[in-house]
């Protein structure tokens, strides 16, 4: 069964006019499930988990100083929210979602959480709405507890995995592929194990043929015994905050091609949300829809 991790903290108060479409959060659960592509049965609700987890990602002084609430103006603008004791648990109970997901992927091939992606998170400090890295301290939760020995990430949010990369940059046991609007924030680059910068306008037809071309080399080359896939939607032509050119069709074949690799390599794969800004809210949870219902199709 298709395990998808959802809280209510997930869809977080925002001062009126921000441009992060927390509502997403509460209408893509509501459209899964009033669509029948989901029941109640497919959610669960994490919780807190044990600092050590977030600790073998991020630095303990940074962790510290978020949990106080002490972290500089400047750490807290370029975070983008508020900072809140709200925001912070948001935060863990994301981190959760996705270990906990980690060990229902390797039970059932595949696990969802509805937010996650929170890729621009560094080891010792948070950016552009993300605080703490949920797949990197997944990574290292199956890493550090003898379940993968080989992870591959795949991050195809439009933004590149800045944080990501910086985390596991002399972690030879993760393998960081970053597939991104070259010309996008982050305008200064980290170096991802592999990095596809792509210019601007960027269409299905270019972007499926490179992602096509590469993920089956990254498996052969790689090897990885798991995958996390931050599958975010922010690539959409319609996107605020985006620089390609891709339909919602294009979108949605890009997951059909990731997620069926998986499948076909039997390599256990865990897919959080990451991005999407698009100025009407129906396509952004259309677009995140295609997701899971791929998943629920593939899987079932």
């Amino acid at each position: 069964m298709l395990k998808i991790a959802y809280h209510p903290i997930y869809k977080h108060p925002l001062p009126e006019g921000h441009r992060f479409p927390m509502i997403k959060y509460e209408l893509l659960p509501q459209q899964l499930i009033h669509e029948g592509t989901c029941t109640e049965h497919n959610f669960f609700e994490p919780g807190l988990p044990e600092d050590h987890h977030i600790f073998a990602a991020h630095d303990e002084v940074y962790f510290k100083d978020l949990v106080d609430l002490n972290l500089s103006k400047s750490a807290v603008r370029k975070i983008g929210f508020p900072l809140s004791d709200e925001l912070v648990l948001r935060e863990r109970i994301i981190a959760d979602g996705t270990i906990k997901g980690c060990d229902f992927a390797l039970e059932h091939g595949i696990s969802m959480n509805i937010a996650g992606g929170t890729h621009h998170a560094y080891s010792d400090r948070g950016e552009a709405f993300c605080m703490l890295n949920d797949q990197a301290i997944g990574a290292r939760y199956l890493l550090n507890n003898e379940l993968a020995k080989k992870i591959l990430i795949v991050d195809l949010d439009v933004h590149q995995g800045n944080g990501t990369a910086e985390i596991f940059k002399t972690d030879h046991s993760v393998f960081t592929f970053s597939m991104h609007g070259n010309g996008n924030y982050p305008f200064k680059k980290e170096i991802s194990d592999l990095d596809i910068p792509l210019e601007k306008g960027t269409t299905d037809q270019e972007y499926l043929s490179l992602l096509k071309n590469t993920l089956p080399e990254l498996l052969e080359q790689v090897q990885p015994d798991f995958i996390f896939y931050l599958c975010g939607v922010d690539v959409l032509e319609s996107d605020k905050l985006g620089t390609l050119s891709m339909t919602l069709e294009g979108c949605k074949e890009r997951d059909l091609f990731v997620l069926q690799t998986c499948y076909d390599a039997k390599i256990p794969v865990q897919c959080s949300m990451g991005g999407g800004y698009s100025p009407d809210i129906k396509i952004i949870v259309d677009a995140h829809a295609n997701t899971f219902r791929l998943a629920q199709d593939i899987y079932e």
